[in-house]
């Protein structure tokens, strides 16, 4: 079983429900059908939610691929925790900068992509080292 990746995904999911709640409430309050209704702070909602959407899935396929492929619990939890407190970070910075720079923003990207870049490194060299080259 794969319980640390599916601790994450359940962080991960929970966060995910979070920002869309968000975009509902909004929307609601708007009486806005679909998309932003020409409002900017509609619009950076949307865009944190979409943005954990859009990284969320391929991290936790990563972590997933790495768990059962063996990687150690410990690195699983350093690379789930980074990744759900980057998640946090980059919507917390979306939503605080109001779409333009902000340091969470920024520590959120640049970690998640660091979780991404590990994992991906960590599978490609299980892989390479377990091919008859």
């Amino acid at each position: 079983m794969a319980t640390v990746t599916a601790f994450y995904a359940a962080l991960c999911a929970l966060l995910i429900i979070a920002l869309a709640f968000r975009v509902v409430r909004f929307r609601r309050s708007q009486k806005v059908g679909l998309g932003s209704g020409g409002k900017h702070a509609a619009e950076i909602l949307i865009r944190t939610h979409a943005n954990a959407v859009e990284y969320v899935p391929l991290a936790l396929l990563l972590l997933l691929l790495s768990e059962l492929n063996g990687l150690a619990a410990t690195w699983l939890h350093v690379l789930g925790s980074t990744l759900v407190i980057a998640r946090l970070l980059h919507a917390i910075g979306l939503t605080a900068g109001k779409g333009g720079y902000h340091p969470g923003r920024f520590w959120g990207t640049a970690l998640t992509w660091i979780v991404i870049l590990v994992l991906a490194l960590v599978l490609l060299a299980g892989a390479l080292g377990s091919l008859n080259l």
